[in-house]
């Protein structure tokens, strides 16, 4: 479910997420919405576009939530699984 108004999404990691959706790795198509954060399912790397538009890669991250502003998570290279995102 989209958020209702996104002139009030939230603007700090700090603040509730709207909604989240399961994201499936691809390394062109970007969100719907960007996502604030990340929860991963399976331990892994993630390579990811910011909102800048930068291409960063992550370390190996172990199960659990990151907050870090994405548009895109690619396909090469990233070997997180179960991955959700946060808006």
């Amino acid at each position: 479910m989209p958020p209702r108004n996104m002139k009030n999404m939230p603007r700090s990691f700090q603040d509730s997420a709207e909604f989240g959706f399961a994201i499936t790795p691809h390394d062109s198509t970007n969100f719907t919405y960007p996502a604030r954060a990340v929860t991963v399912g399976g331990e892994g790397v993630i390579v990811y576009e910011n909102w800048e538009g930068d291409v960063c890669t992550t370390g190996i991250l172990p199960v659990g939530t990151y907050a870090f502003k994405a548009v895109r998570i690619n396909a090469t290279n990233t070997t997180a699984t179960n991955l959700t995102g946060w808006v």
